[in-house]
């Protein structure tokens, strides 16, 4: 064994010790956290009430530790949460919603595409919401070797606080197992900050009220600096040879700055936006480009990822009616839009490949099968859902 499978090994070991510990103390830590939670404000009732009949979850703490294997491509990432099926579904929301979206734009000062694309990003208009109870969830994390222990007490404690004042049942508290909950994915931390109750009713729902969420989220991005009026950014065209070093939403310059190196809009006409901006080249200098601006770090404070960012922005200018990415990615196995993938995880599930229900969510089982695929077919097992392997199931 080498000295690095060692260290793994030995890495394994500690963890399943402490994930023992953790288990075995889990009641004494609720008792703890039982007495940092009085202090503010959860009464004794609505501790035990909360937290009668949890447990230590162990597929919690599977998840919090799991290392991904497969690192998704910025063209498979964006195919999955801005297709057309999700745009259809979010203009059929914006129509249900709109008297919340016009009021939650009016009030906070965001516009309403921007609203509605995070909304849909983050659960699909309220279709996912997630699974995990909340409570549980937290508690898990709280009372286990986690570095971040401390910082998912605190979660727990603002948990228990909505509890408290009512304004979402325990029974509808589900969310991730990070603790991400409702219609727009709050931390509850971040919930008791800013959540609003914007359909009137004196609580702020963020799980069954539309409303409430999308005001939420509006009110949110208005605390991160959003300015109305001005849009995200846009496509644009690099030059040759343009050094993709310099690139990053960090790296702002003013527009003259990068029109003087060539960077051009799409159709060749000079750049335009007001302060400093950012070029962002998610692919490289062969794939498609964005010039961005300060709205764009709104946008991409919801969860700090650039390619998150990108999604919420191509999918607000889809909701208004604009053309989504123009410039083609750089792949020869172009990727798969969610029906697409709902149609090869069938196809497998046809060959007697269990992948579970085909709902075009691509995960450990289905990247299996298509590796199996792939393997039969003479190409290389990558387990990524692209057109070729597609293509190929078609046929056969």
């Amino acid at each position: 064994m080498t000295s690095r499978a060692k260290t793994t090994a030995l890495l394994f070991l500690a963890s399943l010790a402490a994930t023992g510990s953790a288990r075995a103390d889990f009641q004494s830590c609720l008792a703890g956290i039982q007495a940092q939670a009085a202090g503010a404000g959860v009464s004794a009732q609505t501790f035990r009430a909360a937290t009668a009949g949890i447990s230590y979850d162990d597929k919690v703490i599977e998840l919090s530790q799991a290392q991904p294997e497969f690192k998704t491509p910025i063209w498979d990432y964006m195919a999955a949460l801005v297709d057309d099926e999700r745009v259809d579904d979010g203009k059929a929301a914006m129509r249900q919603h709109a008297q919340a979206l016009a009021a939650a734009e009016a009030k906070y000062g965001v516009d309403r595409y921007t609203i509605a694309a995070v909304w849909g990003v983050e659960s699909n208009f309220g279709k996912n919401l997630g699974k995990m109870p909340l409570v549980q969830s937290l508690a898990t994390l709280a009372c286990s070797g986690n570095r971040r222990r401390d910082f998912f007490r605190g979660e727990l404690i603002a948990t228990l606080k909505i509890i408290e004042r009512g304004d979402i049942d325990a029974s509808r508290l589900y969310g991730s197992w990070a603790g991400a909950f409702g219609q727009t994915q709050f931390m509850p931390s971040t919930y008791q900050r800013l959540a609003v109750d914007l359909d009137g009713d004196g609580r702020r729902d963020v799980v069954d009220s539309a409303a409430d969420a999308v005001g939420s989220t509006a009110n949110f991005l208005r605390a991160a600096k959003w300015s109305n009026g001005h849009g995200w950014g846009y496509e644009v065209r690099l030059p040759r040879g343009f050094n993709v070093a310099a690139a990053g939403r960090k790296n702002k310059k003013p527009v003259a700055h990068w029109s003087s190196l060539g960077v051009t809009r799409l159709d060749g006409r000079p750049l335009a936006a007001e302060g400093p901006v950012g070029i962002l080249a998610p692919a490289g200098a062969d794939g498609p480009a964005f010039l961005v601006t300060r709205n764009f770090d709104a946008i991409y404070s919801y969860n700090a990822a650039e390619s998150y960012g990108l999604a919420i922005a191509v999918l607000s200018d889809r909701l208004r009616g604009r053309p989504g990415i123009q410039a083609e990615w750089p792949t020869d196995d172009p990727p798969l839009s969610r029906a697409e993938r709902r149609d090869l995880q069938s196809r497998l599930a046809r060959r007697g490949y269990d992948v579970g229900e085909p709902d075009g969510k691509v995960g450990a089982k289905t990247r299996e099968a298509i590796k199996e695929i792939e393997a039969q077919l003479g190409m290389p097992r990558t387990g990524r859902p692209g057109a070729k392997v597609l293509e190929a199931l078609r046929r056969g």
